[in-house]
């Protein structure tokens, strides 16, 4: 049986108040309106609700036994139009986050706080995950955003489903320990770094395919020594002159204005490629996602699609 909610509108405010004309007022009807819903109501539930009294009406037994659930309906109601609320104005949200081990080492934090402390009731939730499985979770619907390495060389077709916002520029290079240092001292070809012993990134991540591309491009394959997981192991096995690392000179700035690490110049330049930011084009940005993309962007000047 379905009874048009605004029947039970009536009945809850006529409850409530414990009178018609204010139960009319409040829903800025005429009082003959509210009394014809209230009979409605009764017909089709086959009892009497109310009975007047000479202060105004009262709930019958049924309609004692009707009330509490009713008013919990509008409690909730209620509850959710004050949650929606406060999403809207971001007094409340979620947002949920994937990022390399880089990014939320080196960009992240500084960002999050900033936000953070101008809307302290958005929870952020951030999972740390190489740019493929960021690609996954996007596509699955499982993350509002994912930072990515662009162009996206791991799975091309990635364009299409995302919109993908060029957050800062990186440059890939090559750096050794002491061991090494006079490959620094002059450019090197390709053809001789790829004999060195490499300190590369595992297999199937985007820093190691785009390297791997980029090698393949001139007709070279590129055999590791060494296949690390985490940036900061790459940057730990150069120092300690295990062999040629290749790293992502923005993130390395200290090391190697304090001498701990030299970059070697390759002959052939190494294209830029970018930290980009990425969501799903087909399911709509929750507010505070939407609210922190546009708070990463403003100095882009970028708007969200």
């Amino acid at each position: 049986m379905f009874i048009n909610a605004e029947l039970y509108r009536a009945f809850y405010l006529v409850a409530k108040e414990g009178s018609i004309s204010k139960a009319a007022e409040k829903l800025y009807i005429t009082q003959p309106a509210v009394s014809r819903s209230i009979q409605q109501l009764e017909e089709k539930l086959g009892c009497a609700l109310f009975f007047r009294t000479p202060k105004g009406v009262k709930l019958t037994k049924e309609g004692e036994l009707l009330f509490p659930y009713i008013e919990q309906a509008f409690n909730f109601i209620t509850f959710g139009e004050k949650t929606l609320t406060q999403v809207k104005e971001l007094e409340k949200g979620e947002i949920i986050i994937a990022a390399g081990d880089t990014i939320c080492k080196q960009f992240l934090p500084p960002h999050l706080k900033t936000f953070k402390q101008a809307y302290p009731g958005i929870r952020i939730h951030v999972t740390n995950e190489n740019t493929p499985s960021t690609i996954r979770l996007l596509k699955k619907g499982q993350i509002d955003i994912g930072f990515v390495h662009s162009p996206i060389v791991s799975d091309p077709s990635a364009t299409e489903a995302l919109s993908v916002y060029e957050v800062f520029e990186i440059q890939d290079c090559f750096v050794v320990g002491e061991k090494y240092r006079e490959l620094a001292e002059q450019p090197r070809s390709l053809e001789e770094l790829a004999q060195y012993p490499l300190i590369l990134l595992e297999k199937g991540s985007s820093s190691r395919i785009y390297i791997e591309k980029f090698f393949g491009q001139h007709n070279l394959s590129l055999k590791p020594e060494f296949e690390l997981s985490d940036f900061e192991l790459l940057i730990r096995f150069a120092r300690i002159d295990f062999g040629v690392a290749c790293v992502i000179k923005n993130f390395i700035t200290e090391e190697l204005a304090g001498g701990s690490l030299f970059e070697i110049k390759p002959l052939t330049t190494i294209p830029p490629r970018h930290v980009s930011v990425a969501h799903l084009k087909t399911i709509p940005l929750r507010t505070a996602a939407k609210a922190f993309l546009s708070f990463l962007l403003k100095n882009n000047h970028l708007e969200v699609r």
